[in-house]
């Protein structure tokens, strides 16, 4: 019978062969895996987009009532808008390249005018004895805060420097829009502003007003603003 204890050491040592020579390809497939996650991170390109494809589940709580507060007012006219912001962040001498940020961001939303009925005193309204005419003196009209509308806004394009690529990596909120939406938001008041949103939310509250009065028997009735 042959003596196995010749033949042990090469057993162990192909063993140990095999054993060393699985730390380098399992280092080597953890760095490609690596270059790859990265890859697609910074500069998406074409073929990867879905190789670490990522699932979305809601996991929101449900909307909590904060106030409540009552609306005596008449949302006489609303309009929609839509603006193109265009916003770069620079940094002093460094090129963009290595610091700076361009946003290009395309933001919907609108903007409702009315009438305050809340602070109308006891003289707001003077009715005849006949009880057929009847005059009321309301404030003009206003325009609400801006509402942007997710669905209708979304980034056209994000250009970023690398410190700025690292630093959204280390971020608990990389990229963010905030910027862009308060900016959006105060091109569309503006907007709002410069329109004739405010006559016509006069204009539809005076016509409901003597729809209203008339269906009570009044026949001749005037509103005025200011």
């Amino acid at each position: 019978m042959a003596d196995d204890t010749e033949n042990r050491p090469s057993r162990e040592r192909r063993r140990t062969g095999r054993s060393g020579r699985g730390w380098p390809l399992a280092a080597a497939l953890l760095t490609l895996i690596l270059v790859l996650v990265l890859l697609g991170r910074f500069f998406h390109p074409p073929g990867l987009g879905d190789l670490f494809g990522t699932e979305t589940e809601d996991r929101s709580g449900p909307a909590v009532l904060k106030s409540i507060q009552d609306m005596n007012r008449h949302e006489g006219a609303a309009g929609a808008y839509q603006v193109v912001v265009d916003l770069e962040k620079d940094a002093r001498f460094l090129p963009d390249a290595i610091r700076g940020t361009r946003t290009l961001y395309v933001a919907g939303g609108s903007v409702s005018a009315y009438v305050d009925f809340s602070g109308l005193g006891e003289n707001a309204v003077t009715v005849d004895e006949k009880r057929t005419t009847a005059t009321l003196r309301l404030p003009h009209a206003r325009l609400a805060q801006p509402f942007l509308d997710p669905e209708r806004s979304y980034t056209v394009s994000k250009q970023r420097g690398l410190l700025d690529r690292l630093g959204d990596l280390f971020s608990d909120n990389p990229a963010s829009e905030q910027a862009v939406n308060v900016l959006a938001a105060q091109r569309i008041g503006d907007a709002a502003k410069e329109s004739d949103l405010t006559t016509r939310a006069e204009r539809n509250t005076t016509a409901m007003l003597q729809g209203l009065l008339r269906a009570l028997g009044f026949e001749r009735i005037t509103v005025t603003y200011g």
